[in-house]
């Protein structure tokens, strides 16, 4: 299907690896103009030799004087911007909260929902001058049911979520549509290591962990990063339009977080 991406021009955080490489690659696809910041160097070398075509540069999002320096390259070397995908988080901290440390939250924090809001702010001028305009930011499925010991990533999806809904009432008026993905439990490094660290807490192996969160999912498998870029090139293109202020879950159903 040809989405009529061509030459949109498009940033996404964190986009050097993980589902932020996979949301590069599908732009990349379509014919977009992608540039993608991370903070991992090593990605963005591998970056630069599997995508040539992709600008990129090192950026924290949790950096304003190093955000705003990205938003200058972006306006220089884009002439502009269509698309914002907030994909930069971290897993944070596992534990009781009790037992959390306070840098540990600030931290997670910072990065989830903080990083969106300074990228954002800076975004909407931009946006206000394209005639597609999107904002998609990346939450989770603990933006939506309670999760025990991950409390600071939790806070921060749900965040996200009101975010999201915020900005959609907010940007309307200038035509940039802002939605929110809610992946469920995402194949991939990072939930890995979530996983090991929950099954440390419980006295349980990893594959109990894995088996007990998919067993609360109509579909029972692992979600792949490829289908949240489909789902986030789409939001982007005309055809998603009329679609703002959602909270787009991406889980097999999942009724709940263990």
């Amino acid at each position: 299907m040809d989405l009529g991406l061509k030459g949109l021009r498009v940033l996404v955080t964190a986009g050097a690896g993980g589902i932020g490489l996979e949301v590069v690659d599908a732009f990349v696809r379509e014919g977009a103009q992608v540039y993608a910041c991370d903070v991992d160097e090593a990605a963005l070398a591998a970056l630069a030799k599997s995508h040539p075509q992709v600008l990129a540069t090192r950026c924290d999002v949790t950096d304003r004087p190093g955000v705003e320096r990205m938003f200058q390259d972006v306006a220089k070397r884009l002439g502009g911007l269509d698309c914002l995908v907030n994909n930069a988080g971290i897993a944070g901290p596992t534990g009781p909260v009790h037992e959390i440390a306070p840098e540990d939250w600030d931290r997670c924090l910072d990065v989830c929902i903080t990083g969106q809001f300074n990228c954002t702010r800076l975004a909407v001028e931009h946006l206000k001058r394209s005639s597609n305009a999107s904002i998609v930011n990346l939450s989770s499925a603990a933006g939506k049911f309670g999760f025990p010991n991950r409390s600071a990533y939790a806070a921060a999806k749900w965040g996200v979520v009101g975010f999201t809904k915020t900005i959609a009432i907010e940007l309307g008026q200038y035509g940039v549509r802002c939605n929110a993905i809610l992946p469920g439990v995402v194949e991939g490094a990072r939930i890995r290591s979530v996983i090991e660290a929950k099954a440390r807490i419980a006295s349980k192996t990893p594959e109990e962990v894995q088996t007990a969160w998919l067993s609360l999912a109509s579909i029972k498998e692992l979600i792949q990063p490829e289908q949240l870029a489909d789902l986030i090139v789409f939001l982007a293109s005309s055809r998603g339009r009329t679609i703002s202020g959602q909270a787009l879950s991406v889980d097999g159903n999942l009724q709940a977080l263990v």
